[in-house]
């Protein structure tokens, strides 16, 4: 084992509050090429149900959606720390409004909270990406009010993946696309004969942005579960197998320096 990898395992044991492991978390961020780094990083946040029933047994499953969202909050601030200029982080799947309303409930109301508070700081522009007619309405419009009031904040831009599921958004983005050309007048056929790639990706949720460099996903799952299924065409992967709470700033730094590490080859 190298003397690397035996530090790493020493670190791994520390607490975030030790000198030892704030010493290696300053000497990862000097080692990273920062002219390499992601300029847009998307985030898998999962395992806080799993946190919740391994951390505190017996309470709501809130208190995991709660420590979750406490997480994203110290996540936007370390990629705002490292001037990664776009972030998504997908909160609510469309899958997951098969859970009980019981479940559900609460964790809109995380949900609800964390972009209220993302928006209230005036540090960065809040963008929610997703069907939002799927949600209540009250909650659809503390989505589309943080959005509003964030809209001129000269600051990075945090997607909300809310009420997501990436079929749902390559059909939103059809149906756009085709209201969009019967209204110019073009009939399916003419339509058929000159779309083009692009045109499809200027109706996603996530048009004129550029697709995510880095997705992370957390608590050991190892697929995307159609997450942005259009954008990451070209993406990166980092997964980790720590439970989303436990996720530290250690953790994503590693995540940037495999990115660093990797030699993009885009199909070439």
């Amino acid at each position: 084992m190298s003397r690397v990898e035996q530090l790493r395992e020493v670190v791994d044991r520390l607490r975030p509050s030790s000198w030892l492991y704030s010493t290696y978390e300053h000497r990862l961020i000097a080692e990273l090429d920062h002219d390499q780094l992601p300029q847009h990083v998307a985030v898998l946040a999962d395992g806080n149900r799993r946190w919740a029933r391994a951390n505190a047994p017996g309470q709501p499953l809130a208190v995991g959606y709660r420590a979750g969202a406490d997480k994203l909050k110290e996540f936007v601030a370390w990629c705002d720390e490292v001037k990664i200029p776009i972030v998504t982080l997908w909160v609510l799947s469309t899958e997951n409004f098969s859970r009980d309303r019981e479940e559900l409930g609460p964790l809109l109301q995380v949900i609800e909270q964390l972009v209220t508070d993302l928006a209230k700081s005036r540090h960065w522009r809040v963008h929610p990406v997703g069907a939002l007619d799927l949600i209540p309405a009250e909650s659809a419009e503390v989505f589309r009010r943080a959005e509003a009031d964030t809209r001129d904040v000269d600051g990075m831009m945090i997607n909300i993946a809310v009420s997501y599921g990436g079929r749902h958004e390559l059909r939103d983005a059809f149906r756009s696309l085709l209201a969009q050309k019967a209204k110019e007048g073009m009939t399916i056929g003419e339509l058929a004969e000159t779309l083009e790639i692009d045109n499809i990706a200027d109706h996603l949720y996530t048009a004129g942005q550029p697709d995510p460099d880095l997705i992370i996903r957390t608590s050991g799952e190892q697929r995307l579960s159609g997450f942005l299924m259009w954008q990451s065409a070209h993406s990166e992967f980092y997964f980790c197998e720590a439970l989303w709470p436990d996720f530290r700033k250690v953790d994503f730094i590693r995540a940037l320096r495999a990115y660093n590490q990797r030699e993009r080859r885009f199909g070439k």
